[in-house]
């Protein structure tokens, strides 16, 4: 018993920072039209201390294609969201709504 963790007091500490429900299907409802187009194939969950990630793939041992994150600066009351292509920041906005449009403007994988 020399190595007793108390996990209430370090779940405390990491917070609770995530996507709403409301914001997860806004992503999935994306992320399922760009699957039944056969562009993306895989998705991940990443949380840290103050930024939760949705990162999409074309292949699950690639790196991701796009990452849309979610941040919440501690001082503000909003909380923003960022669109990056690997390590390039693509668009920023405190609307996600109006983050996920710019996946319109993006080229698509052509099929044929």
């Amino acid at each position: 018993m020399d190595n007793l963790i108390r996990l209430q007091r370090d779940r405390k500490s990491l917070g609770h920072f995530f996507f709403t429900r409301g914001e997860l299907g806004q992503l999935l409802s994306l992320y399922a039209s760009r699957v039944a187009a056969g562009e993306w194939r895989d998705y991940a969950l990443d949380q840290l201390d103050d930024m939760v990630l949705f990162s999409i793939f074309r292949h699950a041992h690639e790196r991701p294609l796009y990452s849309v994150a979610k941040v919440h600066p501690k001082g503000q009351r909003r909380p923003s969201y960022t669109l990056y292509s690997g390590p390039k920041r693509l668009k920023t906005s405190q609307n996600l709504r109006e983050l996920l449009l710019v996946f319109d403007k993006l080229p698509r994988l052509v099929t044929g």
